[in-house]
């Protein structure tokens, strides 16, 4: 089977384990991947049995606007995933051509918020609807959004996954020492540091820890100024350490330092938390993860980490206090978040549910077409 993939996260290089999984069982995988997405350039690794296909891309890193101006070619492949929202101009760019190469394809969601969209984005939409001969929500709740809003046709609920070989318990000193958070207890917040992840909740609550704890801060964004300027009204800045966003390979490491992973995301008008990778990467890794209750975080979190009300400083800062007294609690929570992580988030099981529905998705294609030219020569 040949199965073209476009998709932006693919810049990234531990997102594209599923990719080496597929390629492992089979499938002839080529992806469509921009040179850099934003500030994050395309991390080029070894690959492992398929193709990327670097093309200029436009407008990054603009969800709605970006698409490819290059000229794409012929759609040689069975099935084409194009890894990007219904309502993106990249998505419609690719629904045109897979209509005029009569190719079925396959659109991701993990918009967990019901929202109109207004024109052109509006008509994207509705085409990719039409059009699409299937769906790839990542949570029951987007799955959800999308029968509110028209689509009936197949879906396959699949969310992310990752290697387990690369997110493992290992021990990091050097890291902890050249950071100088070796012997504290450290709480880690890794992302980007915008207003309604919460980073402001983290620090408050911090400042409500124990002073031998240490708050490791990894990820850069527009609120970073202001979020140290909490810290220092707090009198927390000297125990806070601050990295800017590290290479995607470099992570397990950074998780590793860490006692606990606290993922602190409050719900807008416009978001909510829509999965945090950054969670089942330090479940992984067997660190707790303390998240809000903000969108997907205690789906993912199940028991191997705690909750707390969004928003509720004092409930997090309970959380954490909670970890800090009890390394036997982390423990049994850092077991769990492996074993979890091991039963529903591998790259391998993620690849294999999409390979069994692109499977289901081509078979469906192929008999539909079947159908047609036999009623035509009748």
């Amino acid at each position: 089977m040949k199965v073209l993939i476009v998709s932006k996260a693919s810049t990234v290089a531990v997102h594209r384990g599923k990719l080496r999984e597929l390629a492992r069982l089979g499938v002839d995988i080529t992806v469509i991947v921009p040179p850099r997405w934003g500030n994050q350039p395309l991390e080029v690794t070894g690959e492992e049995g398929y193709k990327l296909r670097v093309l200029p891309c436009w407008f990054t890193p603009y969800n709605h606007f970006h698409f490819y101006p290059a000229r794409v070619g012929p759609i040689d492949a069975d099935v084409v995933y194009l890894e990007e929202e219904p309502w993106s101009l990249v998505t419609h760019q690719f629904m045109r051509l897979c209509v005029k190469a009569q190719k079925p394809t396959i659109f991701m969601s993990f918009q967990n918020i019901y929202k109109n969209y207004p024109p052109p984005f509006d008509f994207f939409e509705r085409y990719t609807f039409t059009h699409a001969a299937a769906a790839v929500p990542g949570t029951p709740e987007v799955l959800q959004i999308l029968r509110a809003k028209g689509f009936e046709k197949p879906a396959a609920i699949i969310a992310f996954g990752l290697n387990p070989q690369v997110f493992l318990k290992r021990d990091v000193t050097p890291l902890r020492q050249k950071l100088g958070i070796d012997g504290s207890f450290v709480v880690g917040f890794m992302g980007r540091v915008v207003p309604e992840k919460g980073v402001s909740d983290l620090i408050r609550a911090f400042a409500l820890l124990p002073s031998r704890s240490t708050l490791l801060m990894v990820g850069s964004g527009k609120f970073q100024n202001q979020a140290q300027k909490i810290a220092q009204e707090h009198g927390v800045m000297g125990r806070i350490r601050w990295v800017p966003s590290v290479p995607s390979l470099e992570v397990a490491d950074y998780m590793n330092s860490l006692d606990v992973l606290v993922l602190p995301s409050r719900t807008t008008p416009r978001w909510k938390e829509q999965f945090g990778r950054v969670l089942i990467e330090a479940m992984a890794c067997e660190k707790p993860s303390v998240g809000s209750s903000s969108g997907e975080i205690p789906n993912v979190i199940a028991d191997a980490g705690l909750v707390f009300p969004e928003g509720d400083v004092n409930a997090l800062a309970e959380r954490l206090r909670c970890l800090y007294d009890s390394p036997d609690l982390c423990c049994r929570l850092g077991s769990r978040g492996r074993a979890r992580v091991l039963q529903n988030f591998t790259d391998r099981k993620i690849a294999e549910k999409h390979l069994q529905f692109y499977q289901e998705v081509l078979a469906a294609h192929d008999s539909a077409h079947r159908n047609r030219v036999g009623h035509m020569q009748v």
